[in-house]
């Protein structure tokens, strides 16, 4: 069965973004509203050949819901998934979201039982109540991520920020990483006029001159980079981030320990694969992006490959993630991020050899 979140959760997550993030309903409705459950044209593109031991006999499930960010996603274009759990009577139905807080609530509210976030979103679902899981970790060096301004724009530095219009989508990775470089050069979060706009929204806007500063990732900054659009400020290159994640529900983490590792297991070889492979993994992602060749490239040549298990160091880093969005004052009270961690046993059990070798 599909994990579902209990209605006091649902209740609990609304409260605390109408309170902490309030733009975020907004998108999120109108994203839950608009996403999309599809099944993809099959490609030819595949990874190496299945080598898992898994029992697949206690498989119950008959569909997987996947949940995908605006930006695409490799794992659902090359149908990986479909192609190993197809045979074993498991349907895979993805839906779309504008970024990562958004599809965090599709999880809470059990519209999906899985989908890959960055290092903040969980920690505000965290705090919010819904009942999540870390599955597996994400590698990520920051250099997709950047401060942009427009290219004739008076802010030189970081140190120019004061007072500005600053957008981005709250509860996103954008927004640790903003907190992060205004620490650095010196400004407080309040030095900042903060405006809450999914990238997807944002970025023609940005493009037409109309928000000064823009904190984004790609492929609205490769889009933009190419277009002669963008100023670069400052990369999140460097930024002790942890990374991204696959996030479950919990009880379906749980419950389903022999499909999870199927699964990691196949987003592992495809991640390696893309790795090796950038030409043809751009042109495999090109035409879902609608996006010209030349800035395909560049997003690809940025992108973070290769999953890593959740280990105690990787829960230490993102306990200090959490830790400074509560000494900011963006949390009501501090978090205790091993709570939505599985327990040793529950890992050892849903990582492949691959992922557990890390």
């Amino acid at each position: 069965m599909v994990a579902t979140v209990k209605p006091q959760y649902f209740k609990i997550f609304h409260r605390f973004t109408l309170s902490l993030v309030p733009e975020l309903l907004i998108a999120t409705s109108l994203t839950l509203a608009g996403c999309t459950q599809e099944s993809q044209k099959a490609t030819n593109q595949s990874p190496a050949k299945n080598v898992s031991d898994t029992n697949t006999s206690k498989i119950k499930t008959k569909v997987l819901h996947m949940g995908y960010q605006q930006a695409g996603d490799l794992i659902r274009v090359t149908k990986v998934l479909e192609k190993r759990l197809e045979p074993l009577g498991v349907k895979v139905e993805w839906a779309q979201f504008a970024q990562g807080p958004q599809l965090m609530e599709a999880i809470n509210v059990g519209k999906i039982d899985l989908g890959n976030v960055g290092e903040t979103p969980p920690i505000f679902a965290q705090a919010a109540g819904a009942q999540i899981a870390y599955v597996v970790g994400r590698r990520s060096d920051g250099r997709k991520s950047a401060i942009a301004v427009p290219p004739d724009s008076p802010i030189k530095s970081v140190k120019d920020l004061k007072g500005q219009k600053v957008v981005f989508q709250k509860a996103s990775a954008s927004h640790y990483f903003i907190l992060r470089v205004l620490e650095d050069a010196g400004l407080k979060y309040s030095d900042i006029q903060v405006q809450s706009i999914p990238n997807v929204e944002a970025s023609s806007a940005f493009l037409e001159g109309k928000i000064p500063v823009w904190v984004t990732g790609d492929p609205h900054l490769a889009r933009a980079e190419k277009l002669g659009k963008v100023r670069i400020l400052r990369t999140a290159e460097g930024l002790d981030s942890p990374g991204g994640y696959y996030i479950a529900a919990k009880q379906f983490a749980i419950d389903y320990p022999e499909l999870l590792r199927i699964v990691i297991e196949e987003m592992d070889k495809i991640e390696r694969w893309a790795e090796a492979h950038p030409k043809e993994t751009a042109k495999l992602i090109a035409p879902e992006q609608k996006l010209p060749p030349d800035v395909m490239d560049l997003v690809i040549s940025r992108r973070g490959y290769g999953l890593t298990p959740i280990s105690p160091d990787l829960i230490k880093k993102q306990q200090r993630v959490a830790d400074y969005f509560y000494k900011n004052g963006l949390l009501p009270k501090p978090l205790n991020v091993q709570e939505t961690m599985l327990t040793p046993e529950q890992y050892a059990a849903i990582n492949p050899p691959s992922i557990s070798q890390k």
